[in-house]
């Protein structure tokens, strides 16, 4: 397959439909005018996502074959390209749904799917999809659509990818920094495959009413507005090309979509073929809430390695810290070193991640994916499952091995009401720490810690309190949502110390009506059930 032009364009969308039309299609012209083969929009280009009442969304809503597609169909056929855009959308039936479309380079809709996770306000207004959307075979590609929250979490494109989507189109509608900076390059990253994704700019809200809206959230005008930077990510996570933070803009680069169809890692893993599937079954069950209690406001951790990981171990302990992570230090020494105090500890490093207090080893661990460069003779973990643990100040998890890279371990950490998860890391690609673990910790609402081996970096990811725009901020308003508090784990560093915030794991609202857990579209996970 050869190389294609691809193009994500940003631009703003008011409440005049006339005006928003004349903007996508001026937008596509531009595209092509730049040699675009495929060119994506951002999510809502029909009306911004702002109404009085359901009624009022499914009468503005485009319908099939009226004014504003027939539009766009024909801007397609005229220049010969592929056109992907998001709309609300009216069905007979009543539905009203955050429709995506996309169009050939003959005007014909090539396939279409309504989006399954909705955001906020959207839940008064729309439906959800009832149904997956397709994976559509095209000369480009095969390509799966998606929209704005369906990236905020995994499973929508993990189900694409798994059906074999090559590239991933994403239409946004978002204020939201951490969209460009994690939640668009985790989703081309983790699944190995392309993602276009188109945002807007300008003003989500209707502009007469900012200043009031402003004033409720305690957050300055601006920062309601579309964040941009719409982007080009190739399959390793590298962010080919990325627009401007404001202003309309084409987004261009040259792919090759082939390069989505290797899935090993550079040990020779394959990706997908190293799946759990029989392990991931609570993922299509109905969601019951967290069931229990949130845990303490405030936790110590100290994370040790190298030569000094004992004596380092022991000053934690002292000092009053209540977990204490050690790389490469024995279970027997871990113990050793928590002496006379009230700590625990975990010891990564070894086959197993084991769970130890002063009086000695209460758990283990054992990797739940098996790696393909592993020694001859290795255990075979197949039959492993994953464990939790009670303690004082919560609920903690343990993950062994490459787990890290497997968005549905940590999907299953939620689910079990994890408040802390503590993972052994040994990082192969750039993107596991720079996307994967924090998408890990924003996306289930974990506090994450993650123990490499001397010599590598680490990290500790701490749930921060100011979360969405419906908690009350204790810190300016950044315009990162769920973006974690990171605090690194320099490749030298012998122990870092930092303080985590258990309690945040039970708050899982990014938005009214959207929870990261119980809002996942557990009835069309199907495909990530499956070998």
């Amino acid at each position: 397959m050869a190389a294609i032009r691809v193009a994500a364009v940003q631009l703003q969308a008011g409440q005049d439909i006339a005006a928003n039309l004349a903007a996508c299609l001026r937008l596509i012209d531009a595209a092509a005018a730049q040699g675009a083969q495929l060119v994506v929009l951002p999510e809502f280009c029909n009306h911004l996502s702002w109404y009085a009442s359901r009624e009022q969304a499914h009468e503005l809503a485009t319908r099939d074959g009226d004014d504003f597609l027939s539009a766009v169909a024909e801007r397609a056929a005229r220049h010969r390209l592929h056109v992907k855009i998001n709309v609300t959308h009216a069905y007979a039936d009543g539905r009203t749904g955050g429709t995506n479309f996309l169009f050939g380079p003959d005007g014909t809709v090539l396939g279409r799917c309504d989006k399954q996770t909705l955001m906020g306000a959207e839940n008064d207004h729309l439906d959800p999809a009832v149904e997956t959307g397709p994976v559509i075979d095209t000369p480009l590609g095969r390509i799966g659509m998606y929209a704005c929250m369906e990236g905020v979490i995994s499973e929508v494109t993990r189900g694409l990818a798994l059906r074999g989507a090559q590239l991933l189109l994403n239409s946004l509608n978002s204020f939201a920094t951490d969209e460009a900076s994690l939640h668009v390059p985790v989703r081309a990253a983790e699944n190995k495959v392309w993602v276009v994704a188109a945002n807007k700019v300008g003003p989500l809200l209707p502009e007469e009413h900012l200043p009031r809206i402003s004033a409720a959230l305690g957050v300055p005008p601006e920062w309601l507005h579309g964040a941009g930077e719409s982007q080009i990510v190739a399959p390793d996570g590298t962010v080919v090309a990325r627009g401007p933070r404001t202003g309309e803009a084409v987004v261009i680069a040259d792919i090759d979509p082939a390069l989505a169809d290797a899935k090993q890692r550079p040990d020779g893993t394959h990706v997908y073929a190293s799946r759990r599937p029989d392990l991931y079954g609570p993922l299509a069950e109905q969601p019951t809430g967290r069931l229990r209690p949130a845990g303490v406001e405030r936790l110590r951790v100290a994370l040790v390695r190298g030569p000094a990981a004992a004596a380092e171990a022991r000053s934690a302990a002292l000092d009053g810290v209540e977990l204490v992570v050690a790389d490469g230090l024995a279970p027997v020494d871990l113990v050793a070193a928590l002496a006379g105090s009230a700590a625990h500890g975990v010891a990564t490093g070894g086959a197993h991640t084991v769970l130890v207090d002063a009086t000695g080893v209460l758990g283990a661990q054992a990797p739940l994916h098996r790696r393909a460069d592993e020694r001859a003779g290795a255990p075979d973990w197949t039959d492993s499952q994953l464990s939790t643990f009670d303690l004082p100040w919560g609920r903690l998890i343990l993950l062994a091995g490459d787990d890290t890279i497997y968005p549905e371990t940590f999907r299953l950490a939620a689910i079990a009401d994890a408040d802390v998860v503590v993972a052994a890391v040994d990082p192969q690609e750039d993107w596991e720490l720079a996307y994967g673990l924090p998408e890990r910790a924003a996306e289930n609402r974990l506090n994450v810690i993650a123990a490499a081996p001397a010599g590598k970096p680490g990290a500790i990811y701490a749930l921060s309190p100011d979360f969405t725009l419906w908690t009350a901020w204790a810190n300016p308003f950044t315009g990162r949502i769920s973006h974690p508090l990171v605090t690194p784990v320099p490749p030298d560093a012998s122990a870092v110390r930092a303080t985590v915030a258990p309690a945040q794991a039970a708050n899982r609202n990014v938005s009214r009506q959207t929870n990261l857990v119980d809002g996942r579209p557990w009835r069309l996970v199907g495909a990530l059930l499956e070998r």
